[in-house]
Order: structure tokens, then sequence, then C-alpha cells
């Protein structure tokens, strides 16, 4: 098997090496590049194959976020964004732009590579802890749009044709299909889920295949974004326990 491509995208030359020092004991794995800004990661990525980039966030001439808009648009390769808990007020915009992950990084190596693998495979990385902040995020903006509209009046806004687009695709899914979407946003796997539910593993798998193709999103991070913009889980609501 061809070994899985990497390109490392980060401003500190330290960061780089730590991590291409990680990754260069595995064998299936290859650190084709190096770049310290976001528009070298997105025009490395055009020129060359590359199959996951190591995205850091803060960079300059071009930040992680907007790089990673533009390598997902390209579909030039998988990001895994770079983050820290001091600032993952960027992971919200980091889900939008269509990142496939997130990775910390203090994370352990054996971490980095599962990371790596994982996302190369065509699976979402969604750490439990991240998807705490996912939640909260989502949680403070719909307390501050429910002040909004509250102080607005009683008048009820017209949805914009975004958000009806957002309900039909809702309203697609059967109710299964709804209760594993609450649960993939919960940051549960599929043996998790299956458990919870009490059918087989590839019953859930099933259904996770078919409610993402049905509100038209890659994988699960994008489906957890899906289930809050679209009001599916609303602040303070919490899925039930297994």
């Amino acid at each position: 098997m061809e070994p899985i491509r990497v390109l490392l995208a980060d401003d500190q030359a330290l960061v780089r090496a730590g991590f291409a020092m990680m990754l260069s004991v595995e064998e299936e794995i290859e650190v084709v590049g190096q770049v310290a800004n976001g528009r070298d990661a997105v025009e490395f990525a055009a020129a060359n194959p590359v199959d996951v980039i190591l995205m850091d966030v803060q960079m300059p001439v071009l930040d992680g976020i907007r790089a990673t808009e533009q390598v997902v648009a390209a579909g030039t390769a998988k990001v895994i964004i770079l983050t820290t808990f001091e600032r993952d007020d960027y992971l919200f915009d980091a889900l939008r732009a269509g990142a496939s992950g997130f990775l910390l990084k203090n994370a352990d190596p054996d971490d980095l590579v599962a990371a790596v693998h994982a996302v190369a495979c065509g699976h979402a990385l969604l750490a439990p802890e991240m998807t705490v902040r996912v939640i909260e995020r989502f949680a403070s903006q719909q307390r501050d749009e429910t002040a909004a509209a509250d102080a607005a009046g009683p008048a009820s806004p017209v949805p914009s044709p975004a958000a009806r687009e957002t309900q039909k695709l809702l309203d697609s899914l059967t109710s299964r299909e709804r209760e594993v979407l609450v649960n993939v946003a919960a940051g549960r796997s599929n043996a998790e889920i299956a458990a919870g539910m009490f059918v087989a593993e590839a019953t859930v798998k099933t259904h996770v295949s078919n409610l993402l193709a049905k509100i038209q999103v890659r994988d699960r991070v994008q489906a957890v974004v899906f289930a809050y913009e679209s009001g599916l889980i609303l602040a303070g609501d919490k899925p039930a326990a297994d």
C-alpha cells in the first residue's frame, strides 16, 4: 500500500519538526512537505499529491481556517486542524470550513498517528472534549439569538431560504435517523449508539450512512454542526442516557 502523504502547515519550525519526528517512525505515513503559512499549504496541495494536512490556525499570509476552506473546495486533501483549548473559539469556524478532524497540539504520538490514519480513510475525528466545546458554542449562540428575538418583540421573522432548506433536509429524516443523529452529535461511536438503541452495529452504520446522504454532509463532524444549526438539538438539551 502507498503511504499516507502528510503535509505539515505551522508557522513554528519547532512544532513542525516535532510532528515530523513523531510521524517519521511510521512506515505507513510519509511527511511530504512542511510549510509555514496557509497560502503555501494551499499551493503545495494543489501541486503535489497530499492525503492529509495537519493545519495550524494562526499563521501569517493566510490563516488555517481560510486555507482549509480553499483546500476542501479544491478537493486536494483532508484537513486536521491543530488547536489548543486556549483558542477553541476557532473550532466552530474550522468545522464550517470543512475540516475533517481536530487534534490538540499536546496530543500523544499514538493519537497523532491514529488521527492521520482515521482521516485518510475517510473518517471524521472529533474528540469528546471537542464535542463539548461545539455544544457550548452553539448553546451560547442560541442564547444570544433568543435574547435578540425577545428584545425585538413578538413578531416572528420570516425564515431565510437557507433556514427553509435546512428544515427540509431535517424533515427528510425518519424518526430513527433523527435519534441516531442526536447520538452522533453527542459524540457517541456506532458501537455505543447500537448498545443504547438495542440494535446491531451494522444497523447503526446503515442509519448513519443514510442520514449523511439525506442532510447532504460529508461526515460525522459536519453532522454535528447540522444537528445544532437545524435546531434538532437546542441549548440545554441532553440526549437520553444509554
